[in-house]
């Protein structure tokens, strides 16, 4: 999966449509901005700070319900916000959603301070095309060979990408969200979103308990450290799985399923399916393989929340299956 963290310049008004409607300019220079590595930093860095000032205040006193209470629950908005909304609605058009569940995806998504609609989907659908080929933007595999440049290529997929140059014309990515009016809405207004989901757990915090102390450790763990949690969760489906992990499906890249990532990640952790099959709802194909994120996708179809929601067939899952070793099974000579 892809994350960004740096603000947009914003385009002047559309010829045609009024004022209030603009749109986000995702064509940036052949080199990154100093002012965007910095930014990307920040990003990176202050939830760290935050981590360790959580432990430090922790120390002695332990966790509280009510702040694990509000990690967990700004984990799922926010991790859900990600892996339904950007990922399997916003990039791949798994299921189609009316204008109340696509707002409240895209505002979900984007308080994960993982970057705009339109930007996060212009990097994912990049990695969809070059997937592990040099003009990928996070693939761990574009470094030479030996342990070091190994280790280089697993940070470079993490988040070191974020601090390298980029396309200069991600736009040609996304022509279709652009022409949709509200979720070009939704992306433009990411930093109000991000804000947000800062703000919403201190309150919540300091509502609960009714202290600033509350709210204190609400900003902490429902804010900076969710963060966190949920940058490193996305992160690691960009490396972790594309180097560990198995191939049961033929995907022309190195895209692996991992079990722990499946779970940490709410489901995205199973890579190579999703590679397989990128426009499918479901990345969890097996019983087994727990996709908390389709687990909530059912339940929306079956509340009739979403609609024509998109999965394999048991023909096209065959069809791609692998052997063991990741290679396409042989012919059967007698069929």
């Amino acid at each position: 999966m892809t994350t960004s963290t740096s603000n947009h310049p914003l385009r002047a008004a559309l010829a045609g449509e009024p004022p209030a409607v603009r749109e986000e300019n995702l064509d940036l220079p052949a080199g990154l901005p100093l002012g965007t590595r910095v930014a990307n930093l920040i990003v990176i860095l202050v939830p760290f700070v935050g981590l360790i000032a959580a432990m430090v205040y922790a120390w002695g006193w332990g966790l509280g319900w009510t702040e694990m209470g509000i990690l967990v629950t700004m984990y799922a908005i926010t991790g859900f916000g990600v892996t339904i909304g950007y990922h399997r609605l916003f990039t791949h058009r798994s299921f189609e959603a009316g204008p109340v569940l696509t707002t409240i995806l895209g505002v979900a998504g984007s308080m994960s301070i993982e970057g705009s609609i339109l930007r996060w989907v212009a990097f994912h659908r990049a990695h969809h095309q070059h997937s592990d080929q040099h003009e990928d933007p996070h693939s761990p595999h574009n470094h030479e060979g030996g342990f070091r440049n190994a280790l280089r290529g697993a940070w470079h997929a993490h988040a070191g990408w974020m601090f390298e140059p980029v396309d200069p014309d991600l736009e040609r990515y996304v022509p279709d969200l652009k022409k949709d009016r509200l979720v070009r809405t939704i992306s433009l207004l990411f930093p109000l979103w991000a804000a947000l989901g800062l703000i919403l757990p201190a309150v919540a915090g300091g509502l609960i308990t009714m202290s600033w102390t509350g709210a204190f450790l609400g900003f902490l763990w429902g804010g900076l450290v969710r963060v966190l949690l949920v940058h490193h969760a996305t992160w690691s489906v960009n490396s972790i799985c594309h180097i560990w992990g198995t191939r049961p499906y033929r995907s022309h890249d190195e895209s692996r399923n991992n079990v722990i990532v499946g779970v940490l990640a709410l489901g995205e952790g199973w890579h190579n399916n999703h590679h397989a099959f990128p426009t499918s709802a479901r990345h969890g194909l097996h019983w087994w393989q727990i996709d908390l994120s389709w687990i909530l996708i059912w339940g929306m179809k079956k509340l009739g929340l979403i609609r024509k929601v998109r999965v394999p067939t048991p023909d096209r899952l065959e069809a791609k299956r692998t052997t063991r070793d990741g290679a396409t099974p042989a012919a059967n000579p007698a069929a």
